[in-house]
């Protein structure tokens, strides 16, 4: 599975399916609050999702869980004209394609801007829920497409891109929609470099998790 084509349109990379597919996780990487430029090979940001997608993969494929990539067309959050931000329309272009494709349970998996993408989205129908690593989480940022579904977002406490305490605040609003809970990474930053087999055994947990809730 390639997807559109990579520059200016979004695509799904590195596609990592078992045999029998019996759910797929969708990993949307992290972006800058503003940056058209696209999404390319050099993006740090796309190179630490590709790396999160390709470490969890393996332990997941047993439950019969494929894993995706999604690469956004730009960078950034970017709202367009009509209130769009850029990777919550290519995430929903990704889930129509995997329900096309596969028709099975989604479970998304974001880091950063990724995080707040995946929440955006979560109301799609084969979305069963989110797992938020060092999310961006805006003060007020809705947790309505949650509802009825379960979020498991984790955070550090030496993260100065986005806030732990933010991320808490989000997901005690968030228990009055859905099955929410927490997890504190400890004396770690934001970009997953230090304890990675810890953010991805929290990855594989939260998505084993969030696929069982319903």
């Amino acid at each position: 599975m390639t997807g559109r084509a990579s520059g200016r349109e979004p695509s799904l990379a590195d596609v990592r399916l078992p045999d029998r597919v019996r759910a797929v996780v969708l990993v949307l990487h992290g972006g800058a609050e503003q940056d058209d430029q696209p999404v390319d090979g050099r993006s740090l940001s796309w190179r630490r999702g590709r790396q999160l997608a390709r470490d969890i993969a393996p332990p997941l494929a047993g439950d019969g869980i494929g894993v995706v990539l999604l690469r956004y067309r730009m960078r950034g959050w970017n709202v367009a004209s009509d209130g769009m931000p850029a990777p919550v329309a290519d995430a929903r272009w990704a889930l129509d394609e995997l329900a096309r494709r596969h028709g099975r349970p989604v479970a998304l998996v974001g880091h950063s801007m990724g995080a707040r993408t995946a929440v955006a989205v979560a109301a799609h129908a084969s979305v069963h829920g989110v797992v938020a690593l060092a999310p961006w989480f805006p003060r007020g940022e809705p947790v309505e497409p949650l509802r009825a579904k379960a979020l498991r977002a984790a955070h550090g406490r030496r993260d100065h891109v986005t806030s732990a305490g933010a991320t808490r605040q989000y997901v005690e609003r968030a228990h009055g929609v859905c099955d929410a809970t927490f997890t504190d990474m400890g004396d770690v930053g934001h970009y997953l470099l230090r304890r990675v087999a810890a953010w991805n055994a929290i990855a594989v947990a939260g998505v084993r998790e969030v696929l069982a809730a319903r």
